[in-house]
């Protein structure tokens, strides 16, 4: 493609991104509370006062606001300007790496999907159904348009199909997460403790029906491998006890399954 329409593109993608990272701000704070993601129109979680429609663009507003509420002066998390940047910049990156494709689309909503759950668990210690569940059955569906490489590639020859696609990835969810959920059940009934949620359970379900089995087991060694170490030298910097501190594992995660996509090509 020309370089002049492909930056078309990824500028075009860059600023969808803004506009759906605002969205998402409201995904992370109202669905670990259950309230509605459509109603009422965005507030201030700390007045309750509805935020005008200029002081609700995405990046420009809180610059404007230096990250304060008009109406009361408390300070507005650096998570929805973080929200915000960081999807425009996936799907930017994306865009750049497929082209405007189904393949680019697939990745963008993963994107999203990943985004949101980051911050939830980051923040909430909550995985909702609505994301996870979700993605899961995005991956599914996605899988049928969009080839998902696997293991029937091995003992399968001829050209890839739907039907070997959405195998694939009907595999890669199971595989990376029934054992996962085995190893944390055992593990929890020997030290008499939960050590892994459900919540992850189902989000590595949805690793794998978008990224497939080799491309979900490198995005869960790559967020193991950055929970350990960022994880350890949190708990050592904050003198936590190492044995009961909770750590955001599937925000972990979450970074692991963004890289993916963006270098499992190469």
């Amino acid at each position: 493609m020309p370089a002049e329409p492909q930056l078309f593109y990824v500028i075009l993608a860059a600023i969808f991104g803004l506009l759906f990272g605002s969205f998402l701000n409201v995904c992370i704070y109202r669905l670990p509370r259950d309230l509605s993601v459509v109603a009422p129109r965005s507030f201030c979680p700390e007045c309750g006062v509805q935020i005008a429609w200029y002081d609700n663009l995405p990046l420009v507003s809180y610059a404007i606001l230096r990250g304060r509420c008009r109406y009361c002066d408390k300070p507005i998390g650096i998570r929805y300007f973080l929200v915000e940047l960081t999807t425009a910049v996936l799907f930017a990156l994306t865009v750049s790496e497929y082209g405007p494709t189904l393949p680019a689309l697939k990745w963008a909503v993963f994107d999203a999907i990943m985004v949101a759950l980051f911050w939830t668990d980051f923040e909430e210690r909550i995985l909702p159904d609505e994301l996870t569940i979700g993605g899961i059955l995005a991956g599914l569906i996605f899988s049928v348009f969009v080839s998902v490489p696997g293991f029937s590639e091995i003992w399968i020859s001829g050209p890839a199909t739907r039907s070997r696609s959405f195998t694939d990835a009907v595999i890669g969810g199971l595989i990376l997460s029934i054992p996962i959920w085995a190893l944390g059940w055992a593990y929890g009934r020997l030290r008499k403790r939960d050590a892994l949620g459900l919540g992850d359970v189902k989000l590595l379900a949805a690793m794998g029906a978008f990224l497939g089995l080799e491309n979900g087991l490198f995005a869960l060694l790559l967020g193991a491998v950055t929970g350990s170490v960022l994880g350890l030298a949190y708990i050592l910097w904050k003198r936590k006890d190492a044995a009961s501190y909770e750590l955001p594992f599937g925000s972990f995660l979450c970074f692991g399954a963004v890289i993916a996509p963006l270098i499992g090509r190469r």
